[in-house]
């Protein structure tokens, strides 16, 4: 981590002299090596070099099919789109200096360890690219690859390409959420000294630009894969590959995905929560100074976290979802498409790009209804930033409704069955309606308007221990509504699908399993708009410190205060979403590994007995892996929490002039600590998520193939993958909703209510917030990221198991 000589020392002159001054903090703007190679580049050349990217784009989409390049237009557009959003945030002002030179800290601290993060990533994946290519050049090929023509050596090329751009477009992905978090911070900040709503519209535009670059690349990314492989692949063509056997060979692209975004969001969550923990241990609790508060030398550190844990690597988390729930969609409704002998499976395939398509323009219609009207005068009342927020996801959310009944009947419409489609809408409609009934349970659990977090800020009143005993019970509880959703999402969707009149040759309902698919695809229609709420919270969050760090007036904390507490009910609710979203994901996933096994093994393999001994053990191997994994996660908070607490004390015992603004604290020793240690604790849970599935396959594969038992590799990680799945949901579901509630009951408490700030209800609050922290945004977001990796891994590997 390269900081400039004051950051580093601490030198920034004098508090007395100077309070609100912070001296220029930067050393060297960091810009990545490709953009730096493009602003090389005469502008008429570049000019030049996009038109004829954009012909070949769409030269092979028009070879490929209309829905192709009807899905090609919407993604430019909505990038176009991004782009105007990034010139209306970036005009905006950016305050005073004070404001300024924090926010070029904070910026300098992100990308610092942005760079090197994903550079050690990428060290990873092209290890990991290499030993995948080494597998893939000794397995087996599916029948339909060897008709067509394809051997191992391109086969293994082909899913090594997928494998690398998935990782790329998955690290540009964090990379976008971080580079506008990191510049609409301060602008938020000076908007909030005039309007509340005028802050409220900035951080959401801002949200908003990452929201459709995200989820606008891993539709364009798997369109362009699709149809590059389409025409070279020579697919429908005689003696040619089948389209409905095409996307199995896209699974790559959802690995490196998932591959990058685990370990962005184990390195960016140790990172955001060990400086938080830090900050407040000592800052809050010990010394009895506000959160935020410039004195704290741990401060900076812990707004660099906001961004590089809840901006980029929830960036990295949405893309890889999006690209997990397309790929495994395609691939189930190719399969259902062959076996029910439909004359032209294209639209059954390509249906969940077109849904996503959608998404980017109906979230764009949510994100501009959020207009920057007044706010009812300087002292009137301040308007609700979350009744707006669900308004504009409110018309997001009927819109939704309307484009896919219009996807469905365009697409999905067959002769075979002329009413399918309609029972396909259905299923849409329960994935809507689950998705907005996740974000309803989740706001209930984690906002303080509401029954259990004041509940819980009530028993703070009592201690520290009360505090944590409700904590853990209230998130033990919000498991039970989110499973009975996600329970009767998937029955009523699979029976939706098998009702729909598709059927195989022998006559028997195909359509369960991709019915289930479209309400997946249903619940993650509005991802675009649930991403912009989602990036709205750390910027507001990082809006505030800007605010507290630079001295602002009371009335503009409190408006930040108000947009913080918000989000984080929003931050609560978009993980919530993810983890219900994960959970129909990794459903299709492990049937879409159960299709691919049959195909690999030529052979049905439709069930899995759990009362065969190895197969329960495969699923006791999986639900551990969870309770591991979880555990090495919050450890790794706790122990790099504990270096930030040592230093921050060192340094108001050696420096005794901080408290009385006599001496600057060395906030870059602290952000190098942090960064150093994040790194270094992401390796050891990341390669267990790795090698796992791995191993255990490859160990039953070896006793099945002494023991008589051909498929028991296979078997065996069906059952992990099952288990995991089901232990992981609930774990999820647990540790972000108590981190949430105790993060709201704190913020409830500082609102006045209780004894207000510095009371000794405040400080059990605290407690519970330092807890609920490695929680709700370090294990509890990993966890989802995790199990729909075990899923891609196992997809990628199925060969080897066999």
């Amino acid at each position: 981590m390269i900081m400039g000589e004051d950051l580093e020392g601490g030198n920034l002159g004098s508090y007395q002299d100077k309070p609100r001054t912070f001296p220029s903090m930067r050393s060297k703007a960091y810009t990545p090596w490709i953009f730096r190679v493009l602003l090389g580049i005469n502008t008429r050349v570049l000019f030049v070099i996009l038109l004829l990217g954009l012909g070949a784009v769409f030269y092979v989409g028009a070879r490929t099919s209309p829905i192709i390049l009807f899905v090609f237009s919407v993604c430019i557009v909505s990038f176009l789109l991004s782009i105007y959003l990034t010139k209306w945030v970036l005009a905006k002002d950016e305050g005073p200096p004070e404001m300024v030179q924090i926010s070029e800290a904070i910026r300098d601290g992100a990308e610092g360890f942005f760079r090197t993060q994903y550079g050690t990533i990428s060290k990873m994946a092209f290890l990991l690219a290499l030993i995948i290519l080494c597998i893939y050049l000794f397995r087996d090929i599916t029948p339909q690859q060897e008709a067509a023509g394809i051997g191992r050596y391109i086969s293994a090329c082909i899913t090594v390409a997928a494998f690398l751009l998935g990782a790329l477009c998955s690290g540009a992905a964090g990379y976008v959420g971080m580079w506008v978090s990191v510049r609409a911070n301060v602008r938020v900040s000076s908007a909030a000294r005039r309007s509340a709503r005028e802050a409220l519209q900035i951080a959401v535009r801002a949200g908003g630009f990452s929201a459709m670059v995200v989820v606008g690349m891993a539709v364009i990314g798997i369109a362009i894969l699709y149809a590059t492989f389409y025409v070279w692949l020579g697919v429908d063509t005689p003696g040619g590959m089948k389209v409905t056997d095409l996307p199995l060979l896209l699974v790559g692209y959802g690995f490196g995905a998932s591959f990058v975004a685990l370990f962005a969001q184990l390195g960016g969550g140790i990172y955001t929560k060990a400086a938080d923990v830090g900050a407040d241990l000592v800052g809050k609790v010990e010394q009895g100074i506000p959160e935020d508060d410039p004195r704290n030398p741990a401060v900076i550190a812990d707004l660099v976290g906001d961004n590089v844990g809840d901006c980029a690597a929830r960036g990295a988390d949405l893309f890889e979802s999006i690209a997990a729930e397309i790929i495994s969609a395609m691939i189930l409704g190719g399969t259902m498409a062959r076996r029910c002998k439909i004359e032209d499976p294209t639209g059954f395939i390509l249906f969940p790009l077109v849904v996503h398509s959608f998404d980017l323009v109906i979230s764009s219609v949510g994100i501009f209804s959020i207009r920057g009207t007044r706010d009812s005068g300087a002292k009137g009342a301040i308007e609700d930033p979350m009744a707006i927020l669900q308004k504009g996801y409110s018309i997001t959310i009927v819109l939704a409704v309307l484009t896919f009944c219009l996807s469905t009947r365009w697409l999905l419409y067959t002769e075979q069955a002329p009413t399918a489609w309609f029972n396909f809408a259905l299923c849409g409609l329960v994935g809507i309606i689950t998705a907005y009934v996740f974000v309803r349970i989740t706001k209930y659990y984690t906002d303080y308007k509401h029954e259990p977090v004041r509940s819980l800020a009530l028993s703070s009143s009592t201690g520290h221990g009360t505090n944590i005993i409700a904590g853990v019970s209230l998130g033990l509880e919000s498991t039970a509504l989110p499973v009975l959703v996600i329970s009767v999402a998937i029955i009523s969707a699979f029976w939706l699908g098998q009702t729909s009149g598709l059927v195989d040759e022998t006559g028997n309902p195909t359509g369960g399993l991709f019915g289930t698919a479209v309400a997946t695809m249903g619940m993650l229609s509005t991802a675009a708009y649930v991403l912009t709420m989602d990036m709205f919270g750390p910027i507001a969050d990082n809006a505030g410190g800007i605010v507290e760090m630079s001295q602002q007036p009371e009335s503009v904390r409190e408006i930040t205060d108000l947009l913080d507490a918000v989000g984080n009910t929003t931050k609560a609710t978009t993980k919530g979403f993810a983890i219900g979203s994960a959970a129909l994901a990794s459903f299709l996933l492990f049937s879409a590994y159960m299709d691919e096994v049959s195909t690999f093994a030529r052979v049905p393999f439709t069930e899995v007995d759990i009362a065969i001994p190895e197969v329960f053990v495969g699923g006791l191997l999986g639900s551990m892996l969870i309770y591991l994994f979880s555990a090495w996660a919050c450890s790794a908070v706790g122990r790099t929490a504990q270096e930030v607490v040592k230093e921050v004390r060192r340094q108001f015992i050696e420096r005794p002039g901080i408290m009385d603004y006599q001496e600057k604290p060395d906030y870059g020793r602290c952000v190098a600590i942090v960064a150093s240690a994040s790194l270094r604790e992401m390796i050891k849970p990341g390669a267990l998520a790795i090698i796992s599935p791995i191993a255990v396959g490859l160990l039953f594969r070896i006793l099945g193939y002494y023991t008589g038992q051909p498929l028991l590799g296979a078997k065996v990680v069906a059952s992990m993958l099952m288990f995991a799945t089901v232990s992981g949901i609930l774990m999820a579901l647990f540790l972000n909703t108590a981190g949430g509630a105790w993060d709201n009951a704190k913020k409830y408490i500082e609102t006045g209510a209780l004894g207000g700030k510095g009371s000794e209800s405040h400080k059990a609050a605290i407690t519970g917030d330092t807890v609920g922290d490695p929680f709700k945004d370090t294990a509890g977001p990993s966890l989802h990221v995790l199990i729909k990796m075990l899923a891609t891994i196992t997809l990628v590997m199925a060969p080897v198991f066999l």
